[in-house]
Parts: structure tokens; C-alpha cells; sequence
């Protein structure tokens, strides 16, 4: 048997009264949306059928919890091209003597962290391609055996991106 659809048209206030019909179709002229109704009312709110624990893209939110991308490792390589569309944060055990090359995808404003790791044996110099820019010129990674630094950017642009290495303290 087909289940009814039922359209309704008219303002937000006037979408309040909904029943919570599944299959409701609403047309909202304030906000200019469709609305289908599935029957949930999230957080009470019939014009919101979506879990309200959701982050969302397209709305200024604050979090209650911590918030944390996933660390993607950067395979050793003569030249290190790291794609920043697969996240924000990076890591690179160096192998070699390395080039951080320029990445690939950037997108205005993204920002994260590259944590670079010395080889265990012997320490290795690492240079950079031209879109990274740090005051005062490009930075050396320091040589103690098997010490993390950080590279900390935020991409202004397509070409630019602003960098701080951050080295370990040597004990």
C-alpha cells in the first residue's frame, strides 16, 4: 500500500504546528527550503529533523568536547609532497635528507601541524619547497637522533603558506 504525502506551504512560525505526519512535505517561505518530514522532531523542533548532537558545515557552533583530526603519516621520500586534503595534521620520519615539498590541494585558511621525526642513527637536513614562507627565512631542523619537531602552517593561499618550526628542547 502507498503511504500519503501530504504538502503544506507557509511561514516558519506556521511549520511549528506540525503534527509530525511522516511523508509531510513543507515549503517554508521564510527560509525559502523544502522541509521533509520523517516524523522525528530533533530537539523538539519539527524544522530540524536532524540529530542535534550533528556537527554541521555551514553554522557557527561551539563544542563541548574536544575536537581532533586524524594524524596522516607521510611516507620518506627525497621530495615529501603532502596532499592537505587528506587532513590538517601530518607526520614524517626522515630517512634521508628531505625536501618538504609544496603540498597539493591547499585551500585558503586550512591550518595543522607536520610533525617531523630525526632517524634514529643519523640526523638529516630538511629544506623546503617555495609556498612555505617562515619569518626570518626557512628554518633548520635540529640534529639530535630521534627528535620530533613540529612545523605549525596556515595556508593564505594557493602559494603561500605561513610557517613556524617548533624544535625539541634538547635534555
Amino acid at each position: 500500500m502507498a503511504q500519503q504525502v501530504q504538502f503544506r506551504r507557509g511561514t516558519t512560525s506556521e511549520h511549528s504546528s506540525f503534527t509530525g505526519a511522516v511523508g509531510e512535505v513543507t515549503v517554508d517561505t521564510d527560509l525559502s527550503v523544502v522541509v521533509v518530514h520523517d516524523g522525528s522532531t530533533a530537539g523538539g523542533n519539527p524544522m530540524q529533523p536532524y540529530d542535534v548532537d550533528t556537527a554541521k558545515t555551514d553554522v557557527v557552533q561551539s563544542f563541548t568536547a574536544a575536537q581532533r583530526g586524524s594524524v596522516i603519516a607521510l611516507t620518506p621520500a627525497a621530495t615529501v609532497t603532502p596532499n592537505f586534503s587528506l587532513g590538517n595534521n601530518f607526520s614524517l620520519t626522515i630517512n634521508q635528507t628531505t625536501t618538504l615539498g609544496n603540498p597539493t590541494s591547499l585551500t585558503a585558511g586550512q591550518s595543522g601541524a607536520i610533525a617531523i621525526t630525526q632517524d634514529a642513527t643519523t640526523a638529516y637536513a630538511l629544506t623546503y619547497g617555495s609556498y612555505w614562507k617562515f619569518e626570518g627565512g626557512a628554518p633548520n631542523l635540529g640534529t639530535t637522533l630521534s627528535a620530533t619537531s613540529t612545523i605549525v602552517y596556515y595556508v593564505v593561499s594557493s602559494t603561500h603558506i605561513a610557517a613556524k618550526l617548533i624544535s625539541e628542547p634538547v635534555s
